[in-house]
């Protein structure tokens, strides 16, 4: 197993920090520094350690709970609009962890743990992401059917979904996928237009008591959430 899959799998370092703490001479394999980053270990045999002297670019691990108003863009390219960073300019060091886009709001994650943001956004993960959804056509149970049973987007079909009829126009979907705009496309493909679009849940972090624009720091009993769950 290469060194940066241990890692991450372990919820330790994020491979990119792997790679990173690689570069700096910070890891040992069984005492000796690693230097070459596609290096093999054995999990069973091999002792893999951090030196003390990545204490200090370790640092303070922190995540939040944003609840993201809708025209806020949730990255740092000042191009498209006013952005998360902008809203909250004292956390301008972490990274989003995944994205809402602009015309969406709700619950996104600020985090500068890089096991967390690949732990809610790898291609492998198993993290529910719950989102309400209201549109301009009635809703049918045969177009929920088949955003249930997957849609045939341009990079393959999504993964079978859960959904619940809220009104006549609302309905709530639960994901464990995050393709570029996927509830949109999901639901053009079965001729729906969203007018509104919210992201209320990931894992078992909600948007309880966080008003639009707020935000809270997650618990470490959250974050252990989060990671048990991947």
């Amino acid at each position: 197993m290469r060194i940066q899959k241990y890692m991450s799998e372990r919820k330790i370092l994020s491979r990119r920090e792997t790679e990173d703490f690689i570069l700096k001479g910070f890891i040992t394999v069984n005492g000796k520094v690693v230097k070459e980053l596609g290096t093999q270990i054995d999990p069973e045999k091999d002792t893999i350690e951090i030196l003390p002297s990545a204490r200090p670019s370790l640092g303070k691990k922190i995540t939040i709970a944003l609840n993201k108003p809708r025209g806020i863009v949730s990255s740092k390219i000042k191009e498209e609009g006013p952005t998360v960073f902008d809203l909250l300019p004292e956390f301008k060091y972490l990274n989003t962890v995944g994205r809402l886009d602009k015309e969406s709001e709700g619950l996104l994650l600020l985090s500068n743990d890089g096991a967390i943001t690949s732990t809610v956004t790898g291609t492998d993960h198993l993290i529910e992401k719950e989102y309400e959804v209201t549109v301009r056509e009635p809703l049918t149970p045969g177009k929920l059917r088949k955003m249930e049973e997957g849609i045939m987007l341009a990079e393959g079909i999504t993964l079978p979904a859960k959904t619940k009829l809220v009104g006549p126009y609302t309905f709530k979907i639960i994901l464990k996928e995050g393709k570029k705009h996927q509830i949109r496309r999901m639901c053009a493909a079965v001729y729906l237009t969203i007018q509104e679009l919210k992201r209320l849940r990931i894992g078992k972090i909600t948007l309880k008591d966080i008003k639009p624009g707020k935000w809270r720091q997650l618990t470490d009993e959250e974050i252990t959430s989060l990671k048990r769950v991947a």
